[in-house]
């Protein structure tokens, strides 16, 4: 598909940077912690909503928060609480479920909803974006900023390499051969693909370990299974696309780079979170497209970003507030125009169904690319104590990645500090 082109976005997405709302005299005051960190210049777009939902709702206003990335945002609104200025709702890592529940930080929707139309949009999500939001029958975090990962490809550089520029790869050894082509035929001034190792290495991994039938972690966050060897194959096989066959740089590659990498065309595919469609679609003076991730024995990608959070120290009238924002802001419309904006998925079937996005994925097709590949889903890699484990096994594959450790004993030990942060959980 051809970045260059246009279409014209809804009413409502062309409107998000509103201008600014008429108050109420004595308004119900909200804070919310946003992370800015990711795929895209989104301070605007969320500015601009914020500015729209308070022109509707005078009675609430709304205070926007960019503290940095995920971990940065989660430090900042615990730092908040213990100070005794807790935020009554924000957007954090999907995967922050245990560690806020922990620290008896959020409360369940369970317990603000009051009405069955409150109750319907509860069940109106994605299963698959809900899985890291509940837990023991109760839902903990609304799906707002949600993504997974997929393979950008660039089609003018298929087929100079004597590929088809329309057939992405399906398999693993489709991948190695196709990126192994495109390095031979730039004569090495084009790398074949790059898969980012820094920023979220666990989540790269655990799609890698999914595409061949393993599951990182039990469904209660207190065990992992890091050195099976299904997993140790996995990380075996990202390890030889640099080795081996040639196609990806030695050592680790950037995640906040790789983009600019792509649209720079310095290598022909990438995998990514699907929040940079909309900024690729911009930038990218040249053919791409957008695929489900290539397999090994199924197809698979960890879901990914961010979930709406209800916090315990909020009075109840700041609650059903917060309830009345989250709700606005996933509303399908609404949804629908987040997900032209940015890329972002939306995060409820009947946003797909409404005018705009079906309008939009006829005319960009890789518009439904996430969506469609929520199919083949699973929920991203949580556990108790999960900074800790998600720790490790960033450092086991950065490890095998750089040659410091073949991939087996990188895992092995990765494992054991897992086990180690995780022993007094067992149940």
């Amino acid at each position: 598909m051809r970045a260059s082109l246009s279409f014209p976005l809804t009413a409502m997405a062309a409107g998000l940077l509103a201008a600014g709302p008429t108050l109420a005299d004595n308004p119900v005051e909200l804070t919310m912690y946003y992370p800015i960190a990711v795929g895209g210049a989104l301070t605007d777009v969320i500015d601009g909503l914020v500015d729209q939902f308070e022109a509707e709702h005078s009675e609430i206003v709304v205070d926007a928060i960019y503290a940095g990335n995920y971990d940065d945002t989660r430090v900042r609104a615990m730092s908040a609480i213990e100070a005794g200025d807790a935020p009554q709702l924000s957007v954090l890592f999907s995967i922050d479920l245990y560690e806020l529940l922990e620290q008896d930080a959020i409360i369940a929707f369970d317990e603000v909803i009051e009405t069955n139309e409150e109750r319907e949009w509860l069940e109106g999500f994605y299963p698959g974006l809900m899985e890291n939001g509940q837990l023991d029958g109760m839902t903990y975090g609304i799906p707002f900023q949600r993504s997974t990962i997929v393979l950008y490809w660039n089609k003018d550089a298929f087929e100079e390499a004597g590929l088809d520029p329309e057939t992405p790869p399906e398999t693993w050894d489709d991948m190695a051969r196709m990126a192994a082509a495109v390095r031979e035929a730039s004569n090495g001034e084009q790398w074949g693909v790059m898969v980012p190792s820094t920023g979220y290495p666990y989540w790269m991994f655990q799609a890698f370990a999914f595409q061949n039938g393993h599951r990182l972690m039990n469904e209660n966050g207190t065990e992992v299974y890091f050195d099976d060897p299904a997993a140790i194959e996995a990380l075996e096989y990202w390890v030889s696309l640099a080795t081996e066959h040639n196609a990806m740089p030695d050592g680790t590659i950037e995640w906040g780079t790789l983009r600019q990498n792509f649209i720079e065309q310095s290598t022909a595919m990438i995998w990514h979170t699907t929040g940079n469609l909309t900024a690729v679609r911009n930038e990218a003076d040249f053919d791409f497209g957008v695929a489900m991730l290539p397999m090994k024995t199924q197809r698979g990608s960890p879901t990914g970003g961010g979930n709406f959070y209800l916090f315990k120290d909020a009075s109840e009238e700041e609650q059903r507030a917060a309830m009345t924002f989250i709700r606005w802001m996933t509303d399908p419309e609404r949804a629908a125009a987040w997900s032209i904006e940015t890329g972002y998925m939306g995060v409820s079937p009947a946003s797909y169904e409404t005018e705009a996005l079906r309008d939009y994925i006829e005319q960009f097709p890789p518009a439904a690319v996430a969506r469609d590949q929520l199919e083949h889903g699973t929920a991203e890699l949580s556990t108790y104590q999960g900074g800790r484990i998600r720790r490790a096994l960033d450092n086991a594959v950065q490890a095998a990645l750089t040659g410091q450790m073949t991939p087996a004993e990188a895992l092995a030990q990765a494992q054991r500090e897992a086990e180690a942060a995780l022993r007094r959980y067992s149940r």
